[in-house]
């Protein structure tokens, strides 16, 4: 496996499957489009946000999006993981944690001493998260009316 920047074309194939990933991490709750999912990740990017892709002979098997953010409360500058997918199909043979244990170096390297992230409770993600000291920070909670 070889974790790695991503070319022009690969980011596109990120793209189109942006749609999948956000239904998955938002545990089928949004149905993105891939007009929607561009116009969430595109002013990531233009902010310096990055992916890093995971491949198998030149496959693209997963990825995380990664980059800086803000406290909005103390205004500290802090690494985000805003992103993380594998496909399915590759899934159970460590990719994501290896994804994300890139992703906290890269990070790290950038000069971040935090970095957050945030996960729809009841996301099997959380598990791996925590298997690398992940902690929760803060609950969001939620009322139908």
């Amino acid at each position: 496996m070889e974790i790695r920047k991503p070319s022009e074309v690969e980011i596109e194939k990120i793209l189109a499957l942006s749609p999948q990933a956000i239904f998955e991490g938002t545990l089928g709750e949004v149905e993105p489009t891939i007009e929607k999912a561009k116009q969430l990740v595109k002013p990531l990017l233009k902010k310096g946000s990055y992916y890093l892709i995971a491949t198998e002979n030149y496959v693209i098997t997963g990825w995380i999006l990664i980059g800086g953010s803000k406290d909005q409360f103390s205004d500290k500058a802090l690494g985000f993981i805003y992103e993380l997918f594998v496909l399915e199909e590759y899934r159970g043979k460590g990719i994501s944690k290896q994804l994300i244990k890139t992703g906290v170096e890269q990070l790290k390297q950038e000069g971040y001493s935090e970095i957050r992230l945030s996960v729809f409770d009841g996301n099997p993600a959380i598990k791996i998260y925590e298997s690398l000291g992940f902690k929760n920070r803060t609950i969001t909670m939620n009322i139908s009316i």
